[in-house]
């Protein structure tokens, strides 16, 4: 029992011993769990980083992409103005030259030539706006809309109407007003070529921190699982990113289609 006593009872040197045993095992440890944190700080750092530049480079390409196809639909709009609408112009005064050179029982002949003239070159002329951003600047967001609906109702479908919710609120950014324009131009022209619809409908409703669009169509639709990615809806999505604005395009068969398109005004 005595020897058991001496062996509990232990000298001071052993007691430090033991407290500088513990304290460098703490020392140790704390570095330990300070590189770990701070490894961890960096990593999620690097990958922040990484996604940021990710997410740059694809918003800079998204842009590139826009300010190319800008360029060439103002081109396109050009040439159609400039040369198309001037050959449709020539044409049509030829056509009213020779109709004062027959006889007057074959000018009523040429009177559908000359008014399928007439509209084909409103029609060139009204496009030809509609794809300069100077011009749907200068006649404004909402009017330019309204162009399109008219331009289209003459083509094809029996009503293309738009309405107006709320307060109107300016662009801060004009820039933003012709992508947004581009995106309902987008749905339309989609509506025209694949939607067998026969009337479409906007609404415009200018809330408190945001504008909210609605597009629809009440054509064939189509089922959103089996939709392919197809340059419409990928220009549409893109154009949305560019501004920040929540973009949803939903559809079911035989039940249209209809652009859900949120854009943060503030």
């Amino acid at each position: 029992m005595v020897q058991t006593g001496q062996q509990l009872a232990s000298t001071p040197a052993e007691r430090y011993l033991l407290i500088y045993m513990i304290a460098v095992l703490v020392v140790v440890t704390s570095l330990v769990i300070i590189f770990f944190v701070v490894f961890q700080k960096r990593k999620n750092k690097l990958l922040l980083d990484k996604i940021k530049q990710q997410q740059a480079f694809e918003e800079e390409i998204a842009q590139a992409q826009t300010e190319i196809q800008e360029q060439t639909l103002k081109n396109i709009g050009w040439e159609l103005h400039d040369n198309v609408g001037q050959l449709l112009s020539f044409a049509s005064m030829q056509l009213s030259i020779l109709k004062m050179q027959v006889a007057d029982d074959i000018k009523d002949k040429f009177k559908d030539t000359t008014e399928a003239l007439k509209n084909s070159l409103s029609e060139v002329r009204a496009l030809s706006k509609t794809l300069n951003n100077e011009v749907v600047l200068n006649i404004g967001f909402e009017k330019s809309i309204t162009n399109e609906l008219d331009r289209l109702k003459k083509m094809k479908f029996i009503s293309a109407e738009l309405k107006t919710v709320g307060e109107k609120i300016e662009f801060t950014n004009r820039k933003h007003e012709i992508i947004i324009f581009r995106i309902i131009q987008e749905f339309l022209s989609n509506s025209v070529k694949y939607s067998e619809a026969e009337n479409i409908a906007i609404t415009i409703e200018y809330q408190t921190k945001s504008l909210m669009i609605i597009a629809t169509d009440d054509g064939k639709g189509f089922d959103m699982n089996g939709i392919e990615k197809g340059s419409g809806l990928i220009n549409m999505k893109s154009r949305a990113l560019l501004i920040n604005a929540e973009f949803e395009l939903l559809s079911k068969p035989n039940e249209g289609v209809q652009l859900l398109l949120d854009y943060p005004i503030s």
